[in-house]
């Protein structure tokens, strides 16, 4: 994202703290009380809380910290933090995050001499089968896989100056791939990833099995796990495949335009990607910054967050791509991530906003999350009532297999005089009624322990809730 237009970003969202969604029931004043941080509020049994299986995990992207928070949602609390840091790995001082006492910013840390980890962890992404994770380093320009089941990143060392003071592991060094890996986003087959490069005009193929071998040390020397690089828009944000895996789906925040792309899966099951079409999107998103997009459950859709346009658009994936809807979501809005949820009490498509509003629940400041009735018919779905995320500028969200779960990630940390002030936190629903989301927990994300000193988990973005070893949304 440019200076530019990080710059309207800010200055949009201060203005339009107090802007309103489209008329519609609120549900932020039927929910109950933010409860205090421990212990976290859980489901009885024979609701939603039923339905967690002892594999579920919820993983979620930390920018500023660059570490992967997971949280066991069985009890709503952080069960470990996944380091994609360098620091601690030698006990002489410019390897340390505290030296002398003195812990730097976030934003200076990463400038710390011979730091070698992850800068700015963003996207995330489960494999279908729930077993690999795939998360982008923007400002490092590449990419790790993270192993579910282990929680760990695939490819790390021990550490050779291991001791009572250091890691035990150096961090791997990822897939180097390009400028500004954005998105990552396996083919529902699993047996590749298709990374954007936003900062360039191309996408990253990368061949999984090989990506695995050559971050093991596996793999021959020479041999890359990138099949190749395929053209495409300026400022690709993500790509996202049709139900089938038969097509791929590419935004852009920098133009106001869709690529779509045959996949063509070979014998062996890798792509052979020819372009398809390039849809005119400028009358849905005229500023040209769609950061996101998802296709729906039963694959007839494909959803799109148009950013600065305050909007959220839906195509057919099937034809022509043609438009069904554009739902405005109000001045100053900045949808984030979509996500849906049809269960027998309705379908529901929810956008989480960046737009920080005063006096939700507690009279806490918070973002609300957009409510869309979906069972309406195409052309006539609007927001039909919004409900407070319990955080401050709602970014990724994900839904459990059986769609009675939500969980909404933040950027911002708590107020200061709220129970969890100063922490980012995650916000937890039980969604069994998609139009009336009852909250759950608010769950401080707490710090990753290091040997020199505690790094506060900070700056939340991508969430995925993966149940491994079960075929999930990218399957």
């Amino acid at each position: 994202m440019s200076t530019q237009r990080r710059d309207i970003l800010k200055f949009s969202l201060a203005a339009a703290t107090a802007a309103a969604l489209p008329a519609g029931p609120s549900l932020a004043q039927a929910q109950t009380p933010t409860p205090a941080p421990t212990p976290a509020t859980t489901l009885a049994p024979g609701t939603a809380g039923s339905n967690i299986d002892p594999r579920d995990r919820v993983f979620i992207t930390n920018e500023d910290s660059n570490t992967l928070v997971v949280i066991d949602p069985k009890t709503n609390t952080v069960e470990s933090t996944i380091n994609l840091t360098s620091f601690d790995e030698d006990p002489r001082p410019p390897f340390r995050f505290v030296t002398a006492g003195v812990a730097p910013t976030h934003a200076a840390m990463i400038h710390k001499p011979l730091y070698h980890g992850c800068i700015d962890a963003h996207g995330a992404v489960p494999s279908p089968d729930g077993r690999l994770l795939a998360t982008s380093g923007r400002g490092s320009s590449n990419i790790y896989l993270i192993d579910a089941e282990q929680r760990r990143v695939i490819g790390n060392t021990p550490n050779p100056a291991s001791g009572p003071t250091t890691n035990p592991e150096r961090l791997s060094s990822g897939l180097l791939l390009g400028r500004e890996p954005h998105e990552p986003t396996f083919t529902r087959n699993g047996r590749e990833l298709w990374v954007t490069l936003r900062g360039e005009d191309r996408i990253a193929i990368v061949g999984v099995d090989r990506a695995v071998r050559q971050l093991k040390g596996a793999d021959s020397p020479g041999s890359s796990a990138v099949r190749q690089y395929l053209p495409t828009l300026s400022g690709p944000a993500q790509v996202w495949f049709n139900r089938e895996g038969t097509l791929a789906f590419v935004a852009s925040q920098k133009v106001s335009k869709i690529d779509v792309f045959r996949v063509n899966p070979g014998a062996d099951g890798h792509s052979q990607p020819q372009r398809l079409t390039t849809l005119d999107i400028s009358a849905q998103d005229k500023p040209g910054f769609t950061p996101f997009m998802k296709t729906t459950p039963d694959g007839a859709e494909v959803w799109f967050s148009h950013k600065l346009a305050d909007a959220v658009s839906c195509r057919s994936t099937q034809g022509g791509f043609d438009l069904i809807d554009t739902v405005p979501l109000g001045m100053g809005a900045r949808p984030n991530h979509v996500e849906f949820v049809r269960n027998a009490r309705g379908s529901v498509v929810y956008a989480s906003l960046a737009r920080i509003d005063d006096g939700g629940p507690g009279g806490v400041a918070s973002s609300p999350i957009a409510i869309i009735d979906r069972s309406a018919p195409g052309g006539q779905r609007k927001v039909v009532g919004t409900f407070s995320s319990r955080g401050r500028e709602s970014h990724g969200l994900w839904t459990n297999p059986e769609n009675t779960l939500l969980y909404v990630a933040h950027e911002q940390d708590e107020l200061p005089g709220t129970p969890n002030a100063g922490q980012t936190v995650c916000s937890a629903f039980d969604v069994s009624d998609p139009l009336r989301p009852t909250f759950i927990a608010q769950i401080p994300l707490g710090n990753l322990t290091l040997p020199s000193g505690a790094l506060r988990n900070k700056k939340s973005i991508n969430l995925v809730y993966v149940r491994v070893g079960e075929k999930g949304q990218t399957a």
